[in-house]
Parts: C-alpha cells; structure tokens; sequence
C-alpha cells in the first residue's frame, strides 16, 4: 500500500517530541499568515490602482492590445 507524501509528512511529524511538534505547528501556521499578507497586499495593489484610474491619472488598456505588446517586448527581448 503507498501512501501519499502528506501522509508520510504527517507520519514523520508524529514521531517528533511535543516541543519539535509545536515548533513545526508555528512555523506552519505562520506560513498562512504570510499567504494572507500577500493576498491583502494583491488586494491593496488592486485598490490602489482602481482609485487612481477612476481619477483619471492611470488609462485602461485593452487585453488584446496589451497581450499584444507583452509579444513584442518578448519578441524583442529575444
């Protein structure tokens, strides 16, 4: 029977003393926290440039026109 590397993970950790086992709980809990930072500073990002653009100081650009030169600087690039 295989089992999954999350289970193996999970394996392991329970062989840890309780002191290594709560370190490891820190640490993970603490990786989502940063998840949630980045996605409140995407979040923030998002905000930010919809106010400047609703105040006339960022334009739209067309998706097709931007992929477009995305292509170009690529092409360039090359």
């Amino acid at each position: 029977m295989t089992h999954s590397p999350l289970e193996d993970i999970e394996a392991a950790a329970l062989q840890l003393t309780t002191v290594e086992r709560a370190h490891l709980a820190e640490r993970l809990l603490a990786s989502l926290d940063e998840d949630d930072e980045i996605l409140a500073a995407w979040v923030a990002e998002a905000e930010r440039r919809g106010e400047a653009f609703e105040r006339g100081e960022m334009r739209a650009i067309d998706f097709d026109e931007s992929v477009a030169r995305l292509k170009a600087k690529l092409a360039a690039a090359a």
